[in-house]
């Protein structure tokens, strides 16, 4: 404690060198606290499981443009000729694909008076047969999936009753631990939809929506409305490929007026669809290095300008007995007092700037550990810096500042 007096005096001699580093420790423990606790948000929205079996699980869309073509007859025909094709292992029609960036939404209500109904929460709505949860690689954890020929094509085909089956985060939302097994729900008309599965997960088509989680499957065959129809495929990884070649081959030679297109796994759809996460998570991680790497390089300089300024004065302080051990300990003295007069602006300056993040991009407080692992980085950091340049001035010779005196 006796040496921090003539350190703070020698440091406000020249105060310029000391506030610029001073700046720079603020702006990079605000910065890197933030960036870094981004990039964790990013890698955790990355690493959520979808409950698809995405590189098993592939989608392709047929168009067909024949005018006199029973679109109905033709999808029926093609799910045939899927099923039947040697590796496939399931094939299912839908109206919309998971992680695709592009899909359906919905929402139920309780009850089939409007006015006193409650609302279920929003939904990406898939509409299938029963085939969908196998092609998908869904795990049903409650209930059963649909029953074979118990497919509806249109939402104003009452032929048979419609169901559902929920994602658990679905069920849970609306309905908590209870049971949502046979609870009826009603889709803005009186006809009951009644829920019969519970599938252990399934993400909807946009990765960033807060709802993600929350998915519905009806059991329409919605193929065959329009001209473009979508299959999901679940095959061996090892055989998509080969099977994407056998698939083109075998609709085009039983219907050719159609254009077969597509052919992504689930798998990639997840990386097309977070590489906007992934960019920024890569970006933020090289301005964290950045950033470091110049503090680095600022550390060392000062201290080295100030070995080069204070030649005569180590000299003098060597000449006088100061072990080397006390003029090491003084360069790291001089830049720990900056360090830590840069940590308690620059976690408060942290807090200010996440609590503006929060409120523009919508992310959750920062958290204070953020913080606190950017200051103990930027300890070791000060450390390595000063250490090295301060050991040649430890090592100057009392003659040398004899010489110059």
């Amino acid at each position: 404690m006796t040496a921090i007096k003539p350190i703070l005096s020698a440091m406000f001699r020249s105060r310029s060198a000391p506030l610029l580093l001073l700046a720079q420790i603020i702006l990079s423990i605000a910065i890197v606290a933030n960036a870094a606790f981004i990039i964790q948000q990013r890698m955790e929205l990355m690493a959520r499981p979808s409950g698809i079996t995405e590189t098993e699980s592939f989608e392709f869309s047929v168009f067909n443009f024949g005018e006199d073509m029973d679109l109905l007859a033709r999808d029926e025909r093609d799910l045939q000729i899927l099923r039947n094709l040697p590796g496939i292992k399931a094939a299912a029609p839908t109206n919309m694909v998971p992680l695709s960036g592009s899909g359906w939404s919905d929402r139920f209500v309780d009850g089939p008076d409007p006015e006193n109904a409650k609302s279920l929460p929003i939904f990406a709505f898939y509409l299938s047969d029963e085939e969908l949860v196998n092609a998908l690689g869904l795990k049903l954890v409650e209930g059963r999936t649909f029953h074979k020929g118990q497919i509806l094509r249109a939402f104003d085909d009452k032929s048979v009753q419609r169901e559902v089956i929920l994602s658990q985060t679905m069920a849970k939302a609306f309905w908590g631990e209870e049971s949502p097994i046979g609870k009826v729900v009603y889709q803005g008309d009186d006809e009951p939809i009644t829920v019969v599965g519970v599938v252990e997960r399934l993400q909807g088509a946009w990765v960033d929506d807060m709802h993600l989680e929350n998915s519905v499957i009806m059991n329409i065959d919605f193929n065959g409305r329009s001209n473009n129809a979508s299959y999901i495929i679940r095959a061996e990884v090892a055989d998509i490929p080969q099977l994407q070649e056998t698939i083109k081959a075998a609709l085009l030679k039983d219907e050719p007026r159609r254009v077969i297109r597509g052919f992504s796994t689930i798998a990639e759809n997840r990386e097309q669809n977070y590489a906007n996460h992934a960019m920024m998570a890569f970006v933020l991680g090289c301005m964290i290095v950045l950033l470091l790497v110049i503090t680095a390089l600022g550390l060392s300089g000062m201290v080295m300008f100030n070995i080069e300024r204070r030649t005569k004065q180590i000299g003098t302080r060597r000449a006088l007995g100061a072990s080397k051990g006390a003029i090491l300990s003084w360069f790291l003295t001089e830049n720990y007092l900056i360090l830590g007069t840069g940590a308690l602006v620059g976690v408060l300056l942290a807090f200010e700037l996440g609590r503006r993040l929060m409120n523009f991009f919508s992310l959750p407080a920062l958290d204070w550990r953020y913080p606190a692992m950017t200051v103990a980085l930027l300890f070791v950091v000060t450390t390595v810096a000063v250490i090295l340049p301060a050991r040649k001035a430890a090592n100057i010779s009392p003659a040398t500042a004899t010489r110059s005196v």
